[in-house]
């Protein structure tokens, strides 16, 4: 009995861990690991905190090259310069020395179920493995999540359920075998230099102090190739930024031919509880331009200097306040076109292309008799008018990647409100519960290829939701995270009806 509580405290008993040099988005479709909801809980940490307030991810983690050594003596495989050579297994990490060479390897992976009207079919079983490689040498560091995924549908005609390539092997080719497979990754090497942050990966920018809703780049968009520069000047955040974005399907041959190429900057003024945000976009159809990453060039003015049908410009302007360390009030106003301010004060064209959101966190620690309880609550309201994210002729310079928005979700002509109460017990045990009301246009101009007439907009009026009936859906989740393994579990209600389960694991 006692060797089976040994084993238990051992696998379970240790708040779920791994090491990366970015604080990241979360990967809410696939590349799990162990933490449930990370971003959630650094803006909680956020929210408490009385550091300074930054909203721009990913970004560095500072605390990486310490946390590595932790992280040395519960990775598969292990080296460092300091400890003196290769770490096999589960070894202690004795050294009081700060190795300047540092790399760790697990193993990672697990088993989902998944279910949805949305997809019409069932995902089962779902099975992925692959390796979490992170590490650093003097001033570079990296991290490789990477996995091959192994599927099962009942659907006949399966879909990829995160957006990105599906193939189906069909059992006439082999051998009487029919399976869905594909791989997916996110990666980050970055050069750094006191002040300056130069990062090449693969993933999402998340630019703004919401979670859900933010309107210029948002995590929940579909992962993409990137460049970013991060400077830090005293209380100024400059970040310039390039992806490069697939028009299509990732598997179609016309991505060879046509190209989408997204430059973006944010300035970002952190004052006390206070921080002041300035996001741009220009998005490029098939006129790839490198002068736009320069973090001085002011985009919305850049814009002028190109054809009107090869590119797309936005501009967003967002502010966040922390009162008491406890609360968070933030808000972001995205504009995404516009024929004059007085067009946009009366709203009654096309032209007046813009969309809000608003919201608040509330956070607090508390002692439990001994056990550490996070918890809190985030809500938030956004509404984004119609034409948004589009453009005047379909696939060309929407600000969007594989069909799916950069910013929020949602999309164009929509209107959401989030509301989530959460909570994690000893940073194990996870819980939450998600409400959400959403109303979505069905008329032209909801979604992302609807394209704008390039004429007389002044004269084209807009209904707001026309067309749209509410949907109300309510998603409970709760999780357990360990050092080596974790379970999940979540389902949605009423509407977009879905569940989705999982077991995990990293060695």
């Amino acid at each position: 009995m006692k060797k089976f509580l040994s084993l238990f405290v051992a696998l379970f008993g240790v708040t779920a861990f791994a090491a990366s040099p970015v604080q990241g988005p979360e990967n809410v479709r696939n590349l799990r690991l162990l933490e449930t909801s990370p971003m959630l809980f650094e803006l909680h940490r956020t929210t408490i905190s009385d550091g300074r307030q930054s909203f721009a991810y990913p970004r560095r983690d500072t605390t990486f090259r310490t946390a590595m050594k932790k992280d040395l003596s519960t990775a598969l495989l292990a080296y460092d310069n300091a400890h003196g050579g290769m770490i096999l297994g589960k070894g202690g990490y004795e050294s009081d020395k700060t190795p300047s060479i540092a790399l760790a390897v697990s193993l990672v992976g697990g088993m989902d179920y998944r279910g949805g009207e949305a997809l019409n079919d069932t995902i089962w079983p779902s099975v992925d493995g692959g390796i979490y490689l992170r590490g650093y040498a003097d001033s570079v560091d990296f991290v490789l999540d990477a996995r091959i995924y192994d599927e099962g549908h009942f659907s006949k005609w399966p879909q990829s359920f995160d957006g990105e390539f599906l193939e189906v092997q069909r059992e006439e080719n082999n051998s009487g075998l029919e399976y869905t497979s594909y791989a997916r990754y996110r990666t980050h090497f970055a050069l750094n230099y006191n002040w300056l942050r130069l990062d090449l990966g693969r993933d999402v920018m998340h630019w703004g102090p919401g979670y859900y809703n933010n309107l210029t780049l948002n995590q929940f968009a579909l992962p993409y190739n990137m460049l970013t520069l991060d400077m830090q000047f005293g209380p100024l955040r400059v970040v310039s930024f390039y992806a490069d974005l697939r028009i299509y399907s990732s598997m179609s041959d016309k991505n060879k031919d046509e190209t989408r190429n997204l430059f973006g900057h944010r300035y970002e003024l952190a004052v006390g509880n206070a921080t002041f945000g300035i996001s741009e976009l220009q998005m490029l159809y098939d006129n790839m331009k490198p002068w736009l990453f320069v973090p001085t060039a002011p985009l919305f003015m850049e814009k002028g200097n190109y054809s009107e049908s090869s590119n797309n410009g936005a501009l967003a302007f967002d502010f966040n306040y922390r009162l008491f360390n406890a609360v968070r009030l933030y808000t972001e106003f995205f504009l995404d076109d516009m024929e004059s301010p007085v067009s946009l004060v009366k709203n009654d064209n096309i032209e007046a292309k813009w969309a809000w959101m608003a919201g608040f966190q509330a956070a607090h620690n508390f002692d439990v008799k001994g056990h550490l309880l996070e918890a809190g609550t985030i809500a938030e309201y956004a509404r984004i008018e119609p034409y948004v994210y589009g453009h005047f002729v379909k696939n060309t310079a929407q600000l969007a990647h594989l069909g799916r928005p950069i910013g929020s979700q949602r999309g164009p002509n929509s209107q959401t409100i989030d509301w989530t109460l959460y909570g994690r017990l000893d940073g194990h045990i996870f819980a939450s519960l998600r409400n959400t009301w959403a109303w979505k246009g069905t008329d032209y101009g909801s979604a992302v290829n609807d394209t704008t007439p390039t004429s007389n907009h002044m004269k084209i009026h807009k209904d707001f939701l026309k067309g749209a009936k509410m949907e109300y859906s309510l998603t409970p989740s709760a999780s357990y995270e360990g050092q080596y393994v974790s379970f999940m579990g979540e389902i949605t209600l009423f509407n977009d009806r879905k569940v989705y389960l999982r077991a995990g694991f990293k060695f």
